[in-house]
């Protein structure tokens, strides 16, 4: 079975091709402003002649409007949007509410479930937020963690900060931590910052699981975080689409019993 994946950030839109053995490579593109035309153009467009398009979304109502007006004006397959449930695909939700949970967050779990099935995972996915998940060996979500990320953290500042904001005019990014200009603090602290959690979140992950488990980094802004964490990871940039493929053929399994 052939499907488009989309996973529609707060920021940007990724998607690939699965052709029932192998994803694609992975595309992106910010989506701000975009129009049903402009999602048609970009990303339904490459759904002609395949049986299902799958999507993930955090983008809001007004983002899946667009991309059901995208798919029938190319004369695609209706969208299929996934909400995050109880279980699915080998894991289960430690929310009380699973509804809760964001469903990126809720397939990225999946993903790396789906990389690793026997082995603890926690999830770091760097965008406009920063969240952590841990997921035991056998599929069960011990919970999370949310902070802004780097990007979000820098543009608080200039935003809130009128003195700061002053300062950072003009300014270039350093590289490393103690940084001769204003702009460069602002952004080499941000990233030190998210390096931080993460390393705090390997110890603390150590300590609920008990057992060696697997790192992985996912993202847009992952780059900004990557070279500053201390701990051993393994990077996904495609994991939400790994994830969707998961939640797609079991959901698509279901369907035949």
């Amino acid at each position: 079975m052939s499907m488009l994946l989309i996973d529609v950030g707060n920021t940007r839109v990724k998607w690939a091709r699965w052709d029932g053995k192998r994803l694609s490579a992975q595309r992106a593109a910010a989506h701000a402003g975009w129009s049903a035309q402009d999602f048609a153009k970009q990303v339904i467009r490459s759904a002609r002649g395949i049986d299902r398009i799958v999507v993930a979304s955090v983008a809001g109502d007004g983002v899946r409007k667009k991309l059901i007006a995208a798919a029938r004006n190319v004369g695609a397959v209706v969208p299929e949007f996934v909400q995050t449930t109880r279980h699915a695909a080998g894991i289960g939700v430690a929310y009380a509410e699973p509804w809760r949970l964001g469903v990126d967050r809720f397939v990225a779990i999946i993903g790396a479930h789906a990389l690793f099935p026997t082995v603890p995972v926690c999830i770091v996915d760097v965008g406009t937020a920063m969240t952590i998940d841990l997921v035991d060996g056998i599929g069960r979500h011990r919970g999370g963690a949310i902070i802004p990320g780097p990007e979000l953290m820098v543009q608080s500042l200039l935003k809130n900060t009128d003195g700061i904001r002053k300062r950072a005019r003009g300014g270039r990014e350093g590289h490393r931590l103690f940084a001769n200009n204003t702009l460069a603090a602002i952004e080499r602290g941000a990233g030190y910052a998210a390096a931080a959690v993460v390393d705090r979140a390997v110890e603390e992950a150590r300590a609920e699981i008990g057992a060696e488990y697997v790192l992985v980094l996912t993202g847009g802004a992952a780059s900004i975080v990557q070279p500053l964490i201390r701990s051993a990871y393994v990077v996904v940039p495609d994991l939400v689409l790994r994830g969707l493929v998961a939640h797609a053929e079991e959901s698509a399994a279901l369907r035949l019993i």
